[in-house]
């Protein structure tokens, strides 16, 4: 499936052709299930240009596509003809050609790093030789833990958010996202990996985020109303096949 993404109205002669290629789900047409995928997708909606989406069906995959990014799988993109397969430098080269608006986290930011961003999902899902019942209870205390610090930092004000001449003590912060009220690219790399857990854990584990952590919840709501996030997020259904043959070999 191919789909053109305006978003600054008719392109304009001077912009780039830029393409994005990500994993075709189930169906070999829509979205697949694939995190990094997603966050190529959601930089590229927020950077505001025009752009061209295609899914991949990796059971098929095209003989011109293999010829254009041989042994590459995507998600990858081609910039004015020119084809590049590393994410993380993709992101790099996105943010320095494509700005303003700058996605880069704002200073303060940097050195927190949340666990939940690199979560393997194949290890909540999968006991190895552990009892089920012990590995199921280390397993959520593992990610209760992880979810904890990140409710933590989403409901501690950011010092932009305090005033230190106002006799009123700032408890809780108001904003909707990791740096702010705009998503930025640490947003772009945690919203789709947290929405997988969210969705797999509560499948297959029958485990669900606790209502207490109004921090995670506020930040899940507020991306649910974006459609940088909604437009580029792939079905549940896509998110938990792509899970159910590891979930089986969980219960043999």
């Amino acid at each position: 499936m191919s789909l053109s993404v305006p978003q600054n109205g008719v392109k304009a002669d001077s912009e780039p052709v830029i393409e994005l290629f990500v994993k075709a789900g189930s169906d070999g047409e829509s979205i697949g299930n694939c995190p990094f995928s997603q966050r190529l997708f959601m930089i590229l909606w927020l950077k505001g240009v025009v752009f061209n989406v295609t899914t991949v069906d990796l059971k098929r995959k095209p003989a011109d596509l293999q010829n254009l990014a041989p042994g590459t799988h995507p998600p990858f993109i081609t910039f004015n003809g020119e084809v590049k397969t590393d994410v993380n430098k993709i992101e790099e080269f996105l943010e320095d050609v494509l700005s303003p608006p700058k996605l880069f986290m704002i200073l303060w930011l940097k050195g927190v790093v949340f666990n939940v961003t690199t979560v393997d999902l194949k290890r909540p899902l999968t006991g190895g030789n552990w009892p089920k019942a012990i590995f199921a209870a280390a397993l959520e205390r593992g990610l209760l833990k992880t979810l904890q610090k990140l409710d933590e930092y989403l409901r501690s004000p950011l010092p932009d958010e305090i005033d230190h001449n106002s006799i009123e003590d700032v408890k809780v912060s108001n904003r909707k996202f990791l740096d702010g009220d705009e998503m930025t690219l640490a947003d772009c790399n945690l919203l789709p990996k947290l929405h997988i857990v969210k969705v797999v854990t509560k499948k297959y584990r029958g485990f669900e985020i606790p209502k207490e952590m109004t921090g995670i919840w506020k930040y899940l709501n507020n991306a649910y109303t974006r459609e940088e996030f909604t437009n580029t997020c792939p079905s549940d259904n896509e998110i938990e096949i792509a899970y159910a043959d590891v979930a089986k070999r969980l219960v043999k």
